[in-house]
């Protein structure tokens, strides 16, 4: 099993991958809320350790993007101790919460509690918009062009950006996660970027670009990928 631990303190840090790895487990680490999303797209973590007072992006916008495309279990290790950021982190789509310091055995038998809800795995969905299928698991595009399918080439970057907005679909993904994930937290005011590929892959994948009806931005705040728009919008 894949646990992805996030945090911001490396001793703690080291002191969890040892005694996770020591207990069969195969530990996945991350030092801040974007490297988290970004180890999490890349490996698909079956369970996943996250603090929630994190640098770059917080637990909570971490937990919803998480639950944007998945439904592995997700155990808060915070030293917010608070009601209301138990509630907060729960109702973001946490299924557990531990408050720092804790034992180690009983962090131990949460996360096998929580390993048995773990899903059987299975393929990646794929996602349909308009007249676009994408592939997650074959990271490939087909359009329907003329009653013909063909296949639409991306750069990487394309795809990794394409492949965020898919994950969160109908949801909000901000700049700054967009940026953090692919380029880098060194690159999160380098917002022309974003609108250089939203502007290529509205090329490739919208009916009318200058008109989208799927990558739709949300001035101000990022990007947004709608599957099925209102018809009358």
């Amino acid at each position: 099993m894949k646990i992805l631990i996030a945090d911001d303190d490396p001793q703690l840090l080291r002191a969890l991958r040892i005694t996770l790895t020591a207990k069969g487990y195969k530990v996945l680490i991350a030092r801040n809320g974007a490297e988290a999303i970004s180890v999490a797209i890349d490996h698909r973590p079956d369970l996943y350790l996250l603090d929630l007072g994190m640098p770059e992006l917080d637990g909570l916008e971490v937990i919803e993007a998480i639950r944007g495309w998945s439904e592995a279990p997700i155990l808060v290790v915070s030293g917010r101790s608070g009601a209301g950021d138990k509630v907060d982190a729960l109702d973001a789509g946490a299924d557990d919460y531990v408050t720092k310091p804790f034992s180690i055995d009983e962090l131990l038998a949460r996360i096998r509690a929580l390993s048995r809800r773990v899903p059987q795995a299975g393929g990646e969905p794929v996602v349909v918009f308009g007249d676009v299928s994408v592939d997650l698991a074959a990271k490939s595009v087909v359009r329907t062009v003329g009653g013909e399918l063909a296949h639409v080439r991306l750069t990487p970057t394309e795809w990794q950006v394409l492949e965020l907005l898919v994950r969160n679909a109908g949801r909000l993904v901000t700049r700054q996660m967009l940026l953090t994930s692919i380029w880098g937290s060194e690159h999160v005011n380098d917002t022309g970027y974003l609108r250089l590929y939203l502007s290529q892959l509205r090329r490739k994948l919208e009916p009318v670009p200058s008109e989208p009806r799927h990558l739709l931005t949300e001035a101000g705040m990022g990007y947004r990928l709608v599957l099925q728009p209102n018809a009358a919008a």
